[in-house]
């Protein structure tokens, strides 16, 4: 008898005969097929053995492979000796034995097999399979409990493994369509990126760096002058070398290459033939690498070319100050000729109408009075016009401007042609203070001496770059000027005010002042906006603390503070003898052990302890001298101010803050047009 499993689980059969005692091997049958079946089905789980199940008659038990043997082992256990021979005995008159005379047992389904034909060919296919998944044992156990799931499982088992599998799938399902949407989702990023980007740039060509193309409208330009560095460095290796010929060559390209370059920043500043010229110039730099190359020497050419360069640097940057200094110091055509007009026109004028009107206003304690001391007209004339454009209340703000003989006319002439509104303006001569002298000021007197004439006036004082670009700063004349100093004065200029706001003429107003006069100063004399959140505007940075009177009396980390916008208390100062202070320090100072010139210092050491910070958006400085001074707190600030060598009245002021201080200018003045200071 053979009972053999199909590649579809069906059973090869004949049809069976009927013969004596076949009551009998029925019984014996299906008892023999049972466990026949649970035996086997123990090994193929055991064992990972094949689908295909082979009890061969016929065949000698030579030909019995070892499952055979070991399952005629059990069966012989299972059955008496008299039942097997039964078995062998009608095995060739029943044949194959046919499952469909048990399906009345009720089997399970699983067992319902359906009969076909099976070629010896493919017997043998079946069985060479059968040989190579015996080498993998486990994995033909997973899947006979693939083939078989109830088998041996119970319905619960069974109903909760497909429900199992049925998970799976949806999971299966839903992961499949997550990664066919995010595909989606990257092709469509890929395309858009895509139309970005400009397929009609071409490459550059570079024998030194392979870079990818870039936005930056100076590749090319860096281009040329990373190959005429590297060209300067073959001249000298190729000369070294005795390769004259090669160092002509690279001498001829180098210059073709400065020609093309000129003076251009970017790329479209480059001459039409520069692709031209790098690309003769990459050949020739191609082939003096095969002929010159050589690390240490292209390293310490490239170190030397390093450090001229770095010494070229701080030559032009010493130069550059200098220069600036000096600028700083002259005053534009522009300037001299409005001052020299408005001076004829005011000596002109009839005594009479000289005078300003609203003179009672000038010591009246309750209005909102401002202190300005320059020599500069339009300077002066701006402060004035942003403080009243910007003010609530213009009738009650009196200015009080101070300067000097050579200016006052023209100071005089310029507000009475430009009267300030309501408000009440007031132009008084430094040199008119008779009880500013040299008896009662250490300044003046410092001046009149033959050490500060030699300091500033003698020819022989060093006048190289080196030397004067850290001179010239404190050589200049505004030091020399009593309306530099006045501010120390201010309660012997202005004896019947409590109160006064300081401005410096570099600045701008952009909103109403009078909350200054709000602001209590707990005491202090002083209120000003400090500047310590940069480390160069501390104490430290100001004064001499290798000198024991400055050490002994100061903090080098205290924090620094910005004249040009000061409200002081003049009834405390009074009470504090600020001025008497002042002297003390300045009369030490007269060798300048303690400090170089300048205002800045001194009044640091006058208002030591005595000087309340304000909010730092009343008054934002950097704008003559810091290219990064923040848009927004420019705009939102009370007063902006210049303070530096770029003064918006001077040509080497930076654009971008000029306009805030040029909307203050009267262009339309036919003074201001004739002197061309409106260009």
């Amino acid at each position: 008898m053979a009972i053999k499993r199909g590649l579809s689980g069906g059973i090869i059969h004949r049809n069976k005969s009927n013969g004596p005692h076949s009551s009998i091997v029925v019984l014996v049958l299906f008892s023999f097929l049972v466990f026949s079946i649970l035996f086997v089905g123990r090994c193929f789980l055991s064992s990972a053995a094949t689908d295909q199940i082979d009890f061969s008659t016929g065949s000698s038990k030579q030909d019995l492979n070892w499952r055979e043997r070991l399952a005629m082992q059990h069966l012989k256990s299972l059955f008496s000796r008299e039942v097997m021979d039964v078995i062998k005995a009608n095995t060739n008159d029943l044949g194959p034995l046919s499952l469909d005379s048990f399906r009345k047992n009720n089997l399970s389904s699983s067992w319902n097999f359906v009969g076909r034909e099976i070629s010896a060919a493919a017997q043998s296919k079946e069985v060479a399979a059968n040989i190579k998944r015996e080498t993998s044992r486990g994995k033909q156990k997973d899947t006979f409990n693939e083939d078989h799931p109830n088998l041996f499982e119970s319905p619960a088992k069974l109903a909760r493994r497909q429900l199992r599998e049925k998970r799976r799938e949806k999971r299966a399902a839903d992961l499949v369509k997550q990664d066919d949407d995010v595909i989606v989702k990257l092709e469509t990023a890929a395309i858009e990126r895509s139309k970005s980007v400009d397929s009609a740039v071409l490459g550059k060509y570079s024998i030194w760096r392979k870079e990818n193309e870039n936005e930056n409208s100076d590749s090319t330009v860096r281009l040329v002058r990373d190959q005429m560095i590297m060209a300067r460095v073959y001249i000298s290796i190729a000369r070294m070398k005795n390769k004259l010929d090669l160092a002509h060559e690279l001498q001829n390209r180098l210059k073709e290459s400065q020609r093309a370059l000129g003076e251009g920043t970017a790329d479209s500043d480059l001459h039409h033939s520069a692709p031209e010229k790098i690309k003769a110039m990459g050949q020739v730099l191609s082939k003096a690498r095969e002929q010159l190359y050589d690390c240490k020497l292209v390293t310490g050419q490239l170190r030397a070319m390093l450090q001229s360069a770095d010494e070229q640097v701080r030559s032009l940057k010493k130069q550059s100050t200098f220069l600036s200094q000096l600028a700083a110091k002259t005053i534009p055509n522009g300037l001299h000729c409005l001052s020299m007009r408005l001076t004829i026109e005011y000596y002109l004028l009839p005594p009479e109408k000289r005078k300003f009107p609203r003179s009672e206003n000038l010591e009246n304690p309750n209005l909102y009075h401002y202190a300005l001391f320059s020599d500069n007209v339009l300077a002066a004339s701006v402060v004035v016009s942003s403080t009243i454009a910007n003010a609530k209340e213009p009738e009650k703000h009196v200015f009080h401007l101070v300067t000097d003989k050579l200016n006052f006319g023209a100071m005089n002439m310029w507000f009475l042609l430009n009267p300030p509104g309501k408000a009440t303006i007031h132009v008084e001569n430094v040199d008119e203070f008779k009880w500013l002298n040299s008896s009662y000021c250490p300044v003046l007197r410092q001046l009149e001496s033959s050490a500060m004439k030699e300091y500033y006036f003698k020819s022989a004082h060093p006048t190289t770059l080196s030397a004067g670009s850290s001179n010239l700063k404190y050589r200049n004349p505004k030091y020399l000027s009593m309306l530099n100093h006045l501010r120390f004065y201010l309660p012997q200029v202005y004896p019947k005010l409590d109160k006064i706001l300081f401005l410096d003429d570099d600045i701008v107003v952009q909103k109403d002042l009078t909350g200054l006069w709000l602001v209590d100063l707990h005491g202090k004399v002083n209120g000003a906006v400090e500047t310590c959140g940069e480390s160069f505007h501390r104490f430290d940075k100001y004064l001499n603390f290798s000198n024991p009177h400055i050490s002994t009396n100061f903090d080098p980390n205290a924090c620094g503070w910005a004249y040009g916008m000061n409200i002081f208390d003049l009834k405390v100062w009074k009470e504090k003898d600020i001025t008497g202070i002042y002297h003390k320090w300045q009369n030490m100072n007269e060798d300048r052990v303690l400090w170089k010139l300048g205002t800045l210092p001194p009044g640091l050491m006058t208002f030591y302890g005595l000087t309340h910070p304000l909010e730092k958006s009343w008054h934002v400085l950097g704008l003559g001298y810091s290219p990064s001074v923040d848009r927004s707190e420019i705009e939102n600030a009370a007063v902006i101010h210049y303070n530096g060598n770029m003064k918006p009245w001077l040509e080497l002021a930076m654009t971008k803050y000029r306009p805030y201080w040029t909307k203050y200018v009267k262009s339309d003045h036919p003074y201001i047009r004739s002197c061309k200071l409106s260009e």
